[in-house]
């Protein structure tokens, strides 16, 4: 009935310091794979965090595995909870999230909605999630895996991933990308700080710079 594997080897904390001066936006560029579904989206508006993915599945009323779960984390971790489908049952709220920040978790993910915002937001936890419901698991002993290959809002998240959140979704990338992605998204960065600081200085327009105006003028000409 439940599959409980290892904890996963955790991003080492020099990759996880580089990727989180990144912005999923940034990302969102030029890389396609591994975004989660943009309805999953932060309880706790203007944060963003960095951390190790630790993997659980489980079905729609039940939530055992996922108070057992709470129990292995580490700090560093962001649990991805898996709810193979439904879009019903809150399996996350206050209770939860105090035993996941007391483990030392930095965030969770839930692919279904969240209960409890007010305790939440109290207990400065960031979470994302497909919103809210009033309507609870229970510890029904119906079985789950953690620690496996899942599914979250669409994108494949395997235990040990890196993970980054922010205000605009979630992206999950392979441990050994982290470093790659992480610096070619810092320079896309600074270069458009750049850009935007001769924007505002009126040294030239948008347009211009993006060279969307000469391919207008060409089609107009």
């Amino acid at each position: 009935m439940y599959t409980v594997r290892p904890m996963p080897e955790q991003v080492p904390a020099e990759d996880l310091e580089l990727l989180a001066q990144v912005e999923t936006a940034t990302v969102g560029h030029w890389r396609l794979m591994g975004f989660m579904d943009r309805r999953i989206q932060p309880l706790i508006p203007g944060r963003r965090v960095v951390g190790t993915a630790v993997t659980l599945a489980i079905s729609a009323s039940d939530s055992t595995l996922l108070h057992h779960a709470t129990g292995l984390l580490r700090p560093g971790d962001i649990l991805v909870v898996d709810r193979l489908g439904d879009d019903k049952y809150a399996c996350w709220g206050g209770g939860v999230t105090v035993a996941a920040k007391a483990a030392g978790a930095v965030a969770g993910i839930v692919d279904g909605p969240c209960t409890d915002l007010t305790e939440i937001m109290e207990s400065d936890f960031p979470m994302w999630s497909r919103g809210l419901s009033p309507i609870t698991t229970r510890i029904y002993d119906l079985g789950g895996a953690m620690n496996v290959p899942v599914s979250c809002g669409g994108a494949v998240v395997m235990p040990g991933d890196a993970i980054l959140a922010d205000e605009s979704g979630v992206l999950v990338l392979p441990r050994d990308e982290v470093r790659e992605v992480a610096e070619k998204a810092i320079a896309i960065q600074t270069a458009g700080k750049e850009r935007e600081a001769r924007v505002r200085r009126g040294e030239i327009r948008l347009g211009e710079l993006s060279g969307a105006s000469a391919k207008v003028l060409a089609k107009l000409a």
